[in-house]
């Protein structure tokens, strides 16, 4: 039989989901080296956030490249559009109509010359997390962490627009992370070491996930190099995701693990969860 004390927890829980749901932010527990962690991550448009600061160094930031890039788009688009107005304009004049005579000059449709919409970058959906000049807020308690949002000190989530809805409402109850937003970092390394036969495919899926966010969410351009598209690191990944799903497909996907090296594998997040656990900021 259940007892109030169950009933009472069991609701607790369920109003922290619904809360979770309504401020589109969830809590999330990371297992590191340095110990297990509860922090936030929430999603949103690429548009509707400023990415974290972070210390200036010769690298370049990989967020500054970005718009480098969007805007190096946006130019070479206008100067298309403006060229191809210009040889449509000196067609027309070379079509003059019969009855123009020398000497008139036709007044240009202020039509011609209306600013074309630029090319908009691409505003997908962008990991942010409870964190604060490129270092991640990780407590290791969930009173810790309540403590911490009602306090009122700085850090990257007070620019969402459900953030003063969570400051207000939260309870330590409502920290409980689900299943899918638990990470073991911490047992990547062991767990590739041991070779193919032993990988535990969800736990290195994962891993891979929570990596990826932590990477843009910090601006760890090490972190993103490592796992972008085409990298060793990133091959990996696409190979796990197949030999899960079974089938032909899992078939072919583990034949390809069979041929990446489990030590090359392991120096590989070795040195990813070295930069990860290097950026966080243990607040209890």
């Amino acid at each position: 039989m259940a007892t109030q004390s169950d009933e009472s927890e069991a609701s607790a829980g369920l109003s922290g989901r619904e809360l979770w749901d309504e401020v589109r932010i969830s809590p999330v527990e990371i297992a590191m080296p340095g110990g297990v962690g509860l922090t936030l991550r929430a999603y949103r448009k690429a548009s509707e956030l400023t990415p974290t600061e972070i210390d200036t160094e010769a690298d370049e930031d990989p967020f500054d490249a970005r718009e480098r890039r969007a805007a190096a788009a946006r130019e070479d688009e206008e100067e298309i559009i403006v060229d191809e107005e210009y040889r449509a304009l000196l067609a027309e004049g070379d079509a003059a109509p019969a009855d123009r005579k020398d000497g008139d000059v036709e007044e240009p449709d202020p039509a011609d010359f209306e600013d074309e919409p630029a090319a908009e970058a691409d505003d997908e959906e962008v990991p942010v997390f409870l964190s604060h000049k490129g270092r991640l807020l990780t407590f290791k308690s969930p009173e810790s962490l309540v403590s911490f949002i009602r306090s009122g000190a700085p850090h990257d989530m007070t620019q969402l627009d459900s953030w003063a809805t969570v400051a207000e409402r939260v309870q330590s109850s409502d920290v409980d992370p689900l299943p899918e937003d638990r990470y073991e970092l911490d047992l990547v390394v062991e767990n590739l070491r041991g070779g193919h036969d032993t990988w535990d495919l969800p736990l290195l899926i994962a891993a891979g996930e929570v990596a990826r966010d932590l990477g843009h969410a910090l601006r760890l351009k090490p972190v993103i190099l490592a796992l972008a598209p085409g990298s060793p690191l990133d091959d990996l990944d696409e190979s796990l995701r197949k030999a899960e799903t079974g089938g032909m497909s899992g078939y072919l996907g583990r034949r390809r693990l069979k041929k990446i090296g489990a030590q090359q594998a392991s120096l590989g997040w070795r040195s990813i969860i070295g930069k990860i656990s290097a950026a966080v900021d243990w607040r209890d």
